[in-house]
């Protein structure tokens, strides 16, 4: 049972193939250990009624609407609403073989970085239960991080799948806005909304992106464009022209500096050139992102009145209020020029920035996070809690850009530090490919996942 626990996505599938282990079997481990392990770390906020024995079952985001399936998006607004019907992510997902193990916890209405905005309680990072895990798809990330599911869908609209899979310990991947169906996705920041994979290989990461990518008649932000075959494309070993932004290196930890700088020296020894690059001020995302996002949530959260469906509207908490109450100031007449007509500018700017950047090289690197996992409850002393900690993944989500967080490093009390690269639209092979050669030359970057499974073995 010990391998089943230790293997991938990808490498499950083959021994399924070669009949080296079975589906029930894959799925008994991972029912067992969440309905053991759940309480220590509430992952889950709802676990599928049995035991799938046709597909291997995954761990999936509660904000995707899963039809039959109490779908929450983490909210007591929605904590009896079952959909009448599921997500496009999901129904790829199961179109492919894969069924639902439970849906995991969140930031409420994905509103957070650290999970602790939940109505349902924070959850708790594997490597150390007294921190954060991040988020808002925390839960999903805390999910394979412990082994309580072999791989997890989760949605970022600022670094949501990024920052917590850099904080606890595996692959998390970004992709292009609109590469993948946001249909059935409870909508935060309708135009910065990506759904993607968090995984423990950036095969696996490839490998899923590969079944949820593609155009969906019912999302019109969705490409058009064909999606590629990611896991050949991962394998090409082509070498790379690599820029690293100087404005993403300030004030760092020394844990985390030290982490990156090795990364960076490991990928110029197997070939690519690593060059200084400067761009924007990571400021300056925070200040469009607080605006545009806050804009945006006060309008996709205006649905809920308890009319229809769900609850009324006093049981949103505090920070669906607090953001309500800034995106209607923005919008409102008097302000909308001078903060969300301004703000969609400086996104302009931002975009032509990396395009500009994209010029010169052909990926850029950076720490995916300034910091590593925090206490509980840290939080609570800093307002815009979220903007300062996915302040290094926020332009690229202004940018739409797609992007990759891979573990690097522990820093000096042992939490894991997360490395990011950033590629042009579309251009996910490219990122997965450089992700994948550091995968390789670490031997499974140094045993990071492995060593935060056995925590829990």
């Amino acid at each position: 049972m010990k391998s089943i626990l230790s293997a991938s996505l990808v490498d499950l599938l083959r021994s399924v193939k070669d009949k080296e282990v079975s589906v029930s079997e894959i799925n008994a481990l991972y029912r067992e250990r969440s309905a053991e392990l759940n309480s220590k770390f509430n992952a889950y906020l709802t676990l599928s009624p049995e035991i799938d024995t046709a597909s291997i079952q995954l761990a999936v985001k509660d904000n995707f609407c899963t039809q039959g399936m109490r779908t929450t998006a983490s909210s007591k607004v929605l904590d009896a609403f079952v959909p009448e019907y599921s997500s496009t992510v999901t129904n790829r997902l199961n179109s492919h073989g894969f069924s639902l193990l439970g849906k995991t916890n969140m930031d409420a209405w994905a509103h957070g970085s650290s999970t602790e905005t939940s109505d349902y309680g924070p959850s708790k990072n594997p490597w150390d239960t007294s921190k954060m895990p991040g988020g808002s798809s925390g839960g999903s990330a805390v999910a394979v991080a412990a082994g309580l599911s072999v791989a997890a869908i989760g949605s970022e609209t600022a670094g949501s799948i990024r920052l917590p899979a850099s904080w606890c310990g595996i692959v998390g991947f970004k992709p292009t806005y609109g590469r993948v169906s946001r249909y059935g996705v409870v909508a935060m920041g309708s135009s910065f909304d990506c759904p993607g994979p968090m995984t423990r290989t950036v095969e696996d990461a490839a490998y899923l992106l590969g079944l949820i990518a593609g155009h969906d008649p019912y999302d019109a932000t969705s490409s058009e464009k064909p999606i590629a075959n990611y896991q050949e494309l991962m394998k090409s070993g082509k070498k790379y022209k690599i820029g690293v932004p100087q404005e993403y290196l300030e004030g760092l930890p020394d844990g985390v500096r030290q982490s990156i700088d090795a990364s960076l020296k490991l990928l110029e020894k197997i070939g690519h050139s690593v060059k200084k690059i400067h761009l924007l001020d990571p400021a300056y995302s925070i200040s469009v992102y607080t605006i545009l996002q806050r804009a945006e949530v006060s309008s996709n959260l205006g649905r809920y009145d308890g009319i229809r469906y769900g609850a009324g509207r006093d049981t949103f908490g505090q920070e669906a209020k607090r953001r309500i109450m800034l995106g209607t100031y923005t919008l409102a007449h008097g302000y909308y020029d001078a903060y969300y007509k301004n703000a969609q500018k400086v996104r302009t700017l931002i975009i032509d920035d990396f395009a500009r950047a994209f010029h010169e090289v052909d990926i850029i690197a950076g720490p995916t996070t300034p910091v590593t996992a925090m206490l509980l409850g840290e939080s609570e002393k800093y307002p815009f809690f979220g903007e300062l900690m996915d302040r290094l993944a926020e332009p690229t989500a202004l940018a739409g850009l797609p992007a990759i967080s891979i573990p690097c490093g522990l820093d000096e009390s042992g939490m894991p530090v997360g490395l990011q690269f950033m590629g042009p639209q579309f251009e996910e092979g490219r990122i997965l490919d450089l992700a994948y050669q550091y995968e390789r030359e670490t031997n499974k970057f140094d045993g990071i996942i492995e060593k935060g499974l056995s925590k829990w073995a």
